[in-house]
């Protein structure tokens, strides 16, 4: 493999990539005069007839136009059938796409694309395959069912392309891409785009495509230095009010909440909602009429904060977020990257906000070493602090009233009469109560919610200590730990449970548990090791928990094959 990295970035223009004069007039009229790192170093690379290439660059870097860019100069608008394939891993980022390549051929005539993705007509989709399409962008569960169905030939596709591979197979899709690359066998290039190079994606890139060049755009696993990474550190039962103080300390947020599980996304906004915030959840038990319902009022702002699970999240691409909220760590550092990623796109500035509990702070240094980024430990705002902010944040929104529009003149008049016998400073004064008097009620004699400096080294020395295995914790003479290997702090008695899901499945440890989780709507903290095999796995559970588990999961489908769960034999 060929290794190309983007060390530097010069002022380059869309007209030195050897794009053809159309698409150049489209990235002007769209506003676009200077490629990203990863269109600048793709785009040459690609127009020149590279056969395979794999693309490292993280999320909202630009990654559609690489690739989109390249194909509709590469396909050719006067064939009616489809010439490329682009699969991607939700609905969402699908349409994303296609609106993204849509702008990109509008002087292009007779070129056309066309998104297939479940939870929509397929019986539309296939009419407008019917119609004549050069390029198709699909999510893979569509995109078989209409392979099965005959209602699409793939047998003349010249060029496909895998986006976020990373995410699709962490979401169990590797058989379905491996089907897919199987039932393309005359296309003459292979472009995979991923934010990460996980082993699953290496085997994919060394099964499928022959000698690929590999063009990297900045360190794997680093964050987006626009992004300021913040934590703040708090007991476990202070979670949900230091959420709430970070939400109402930074007044103008627009932003994205992260939980584990979807029982703590719906218990989390229905609370918040209750206390008047514009918030609501997406997770894996709303409809896709739902689901697109809230991203609708996300991406009006007609909601604040959207709270959500890593998997509901995926492919979500909404331009302007501010702030990117961490209700609890991740497991895994890529999805920490992908989950800050979110915010401080297209040279924006972002912030990436994480609520600690003490023995998570090893976890937290573990985190900033890999990512490469430097973290700023603050202060959880105290009650006088959010009300000055909040205080500020009204009198500027007050400023920047426009009063242009309307005939307020005419009132003029009457509100002079009717404040004569009052000040201004009192009419400033009840202004300010009737806007505040809820805050300032609330926030009267809050509580301190920061872990103090002895309680934090206290805390490293024993509760992160046995958190992250420097010291056994014993219960009735045996050692517990979680399902990292760490130990584990429960009061229960373990069973294990087998059941019929492994790596062959396309899971990995983070999604395994995230999949177990979301499935059952228990807590983490349940849970003890879990052993991954390729076929079958293990988990040790609190036995007071085993049975919901167990009815939850037991006989359900999972990628048309019926799952088996049960209590296993306590021996290897």
């Amino acid at each position: 493999m060929q290794y190309l990295c983007a060390k530097f970035y010069f002022m380059m223009t869309f007209d030195a990539l050897g794009l053809e004069a159309k698409l150049v007039q489209a990235t002007d009229a769209l506003g676009f005069k200077n490629p990203t790192p990863i269109q600048e170093k793709a785009i040459p690379v690609l127009l020149a007839g590279t056969k395979d290439l794999v693309g490292l660059a993280q999320t909202g870097t630009g990654k559609t136009a690489a690739f989109g860019l390249p194909l509709l100069q590469l396909v050719d608008a006067k064939q009616k059938y489809p010439q490329a394939l682009v699969v991607c891993p939700t609905r969402e980022l699908c349409l994303q796409i296609v609106n993204e390549i849509e702008q990109f051929k509008q002087f292009i005539p007779g070129m056309y694309v066309v998104a297939v993705y479940g939870g929509a007509s397929i019986g539309q989709q296939i009419r407008e395959l019917k119609r004549g399409v050069q390029i198709v962008v699909a999510t893979p569960g569509r995109l078989i069912d209409l392979i099965e169905r005959k209602a699409v030939n793939l047998e003349q596709i010249q060029y496909v392309v895998l986006d976020e591979a990373d995410e699709m197979l962490n979401m169990g899709f590797q058989e379905d891409i491996e089907f897919i690359l199987q039932n393309t066998p005359n296309r003459e290039s292979t472009w995979l785009f991923s934010a990460t190079m996980p082993p699953e994606i290496r085997r994919v890139s060394k099964r499928y495509m022959k000698e690929p060049v590999e063009i990297t755009v900045g360190k794997m696993n680093t964050a987006n230095k626009n992004i300021d990474h913040q934590y703040y550190v708090t007991s476990a039962q202070h979670r949900y009010q230091t959420l709430k103080r970070l939400i109402d300390f930074n007044p103008g947020i627009y932003g994205i909440i992260f939980t584990r599980t979807k029982a703590d996304a719906q218990e989390i906004a229905e609370k918040l909602t209750r206390e008047g915030y514009d918030i609501d959840a997406l997770h894996g038990d709303l409809t896709q009429q739902q689901r697109d319902k809230v991203m609708g009022e996300f991406r009006e702002k007609t909601l604040q904060l959207l709270i959500a699970t890593d998997v509901a999240a995926r492919g979500i691409d909404v331009q302007g977020i501010t702030h990117v909220i961490n209700y609890e760590l991740p497991d895994d550092v890529e999805v920490y990257t992908h989950r800050s990623g979110r915010t401080g796109r297209a040279g924006k500035t972002g912030v990436c906000m994480s609520i600690v509990h003490i023995r998570e702070l090893g976890k937290m240094r573990q985190i900033q070493n890999i990512v490469q980024v430097p973290f700023h430990k603050l202060e959880i705002p105290g009650g006088k602090d959010v009300c000055r902010k909040q205080f500020y944040h009204f009198m500027d929104k007050l400023l920047q009233t426009d009063i242009s529009h309307g005939d307020y003149e005419t009132y003029v008049p009457m509100l002079e009469e009717k404040f004569a016998e009052i000040s201004k400073e009192e009419v400033l004064k009840r202004v300010a109560a009737m806007e505040f008097d809820r805050f300032l009620k609330y926030y009267e004699n809050a509580e301190d919610l920061n872990v103090r400096e002895i309680r934090r080294e206290r805390g490293e020395r024993t509760g992160e200590r046995s958190r992250f295995g420097d010291r056994d914790q014993r219960d009735g003479g045996r050692t517990r730990r979680d399902t990292r290997g760490r130990e584990f702090g429960g009061n229960g008695e373990y069973t294990r449970l087998f059941v019929n899901l492994g790596t062959k499945d396309g899971f990995y440890k983070a999604s395994f548990l995230q999949f177990i989780l979301d499935m059952s709507d228990l807590r983490k903290d349940v849970l003890g090791r879990i052993d991954m095999k390729e076929m079958n796995s293990w988990i040790e559970i609190d036995k007071s928990a085993a049975r919901q588990m167990i009815s939850s999961i037991d006989g359900k489908n999972y990628r048309g094959r019926r799952i088996r769960m049960n209590e296993a034999d306590s021996r290897r």
